[in-house]
């Protein structure tokens, strides 16, 4: 009975470490295979730890050509849906318009859409108007699929903020510019990071829409799914691991700047 009744005021914290659990596993197996030396072509059984694919990540050819391609885009995709994703929120909770709830509702399209319908659609426009597919045409159907979530993550910090403290700034004789480099955007930054990070995510692992609309150009995603016809290079593993530890190490210096703030505001 003792166990029983640990396990039910337990049951919530014992449910959310399981499904961690679950979660991580994927990143783990990728983990350990990064140390592996398989014998033949594929990387799916483990043979003998080494750490030769650490000390040269880039032994395969072509491998971090493609992720130097997949940075550039995530990065200048994330810049261009920021901005103009963050000036959308704004525009949609601070202003009323004409067609505002038609706008409203086209925005979840993207998220809703299939991504192979999208990736055909994006096509379709490229080769009509005449554009030459490759770095370009992946980088303009990027940002629109990511705009929509940057869209959503800002419009909602923007619709908790208090409007009385940027009328308060005014009050206290501050320009439009100073209230808002001094009022808005911090209270609003929590948002536009968190949709600058999905955009980045997103536009990093894309496959579907970046393989109709590459052209010759070849981003990660593809270079790994082409060399999964072939073979598993372990460097591949390397490249996800420290991807992986990257992002756990943001999310970890982000908590912990969190943290101090509280404890100054405290």
């Amino acid at each position: 009975m003792a166990l029983v009744n640990w396990l039910k005021r337990h049951f919530v914290v014992i449910a959310g470490l399981l499904t961690l659990g679950y979660l991580l596993l994927p990143n783990i197996v990728v983990t350990v295979f990064s140390f592996n030396k398989p014998k033949g072509r594929f990387n799916y059984q483990w043979q003998q730890f080494s750490t030769d694919a650490w000390k040269d990540p880039c032994g395969v050819a072509d491998m971090c050509g493609s992720l130097s391609i997949s940075l550039q885009i995530a990065f200048w995709a994330t810049v261009g849906a920021t901005v103009l994703g963050s000036m959308i929120a704004f525009a949609l909770v601070r202003y009323r318009f004409r067609a505002r709830g038609t706008v409203n509702s086209l925005i979840f399209l993207p998220m809703a859409m299939p991504e192979v319908v999208m990736a055909a659609s994006l096509l379709t426009l490229f080769l009509n108007l005449g554009a030459q597919l490759g770095f370009w045409t992946i980088l303009i159907a990027h940002i629109m699929f990511c705009l929509s979530f940057v869209v959503v993550a800002v419009k909602a910090r923007v619709m908790s903020m208090d409007p009385r403290l940027e009328e308060a700034a005014r009050d206290l004789y501050a320009s439009p510019v100073q209230t808002f480099l001094r009022v808005t955007l911090p209270i609003a930054a929590p948002g536009i990071a968190a949709g600058a990070m999905l955009s980045f995510a997103l536009s990093f692992d894309d496959f579907i829409i970046t393989n109709f609309n590459a052209g010759s150009t070849v981003t990660f995603p593809m270079f790994v799914w082409g060399s999964a016809q072939r073979g598993t290079p372990v460097q591949i593993n390397v490249i996800g691991t420290a991807m992986f530890l990257v992002a756990v190490l943001l999310v970890l210096t982000s908590m912990v700047i969190s943290n101090r703030r509280n404890k100054q505001k405290a």
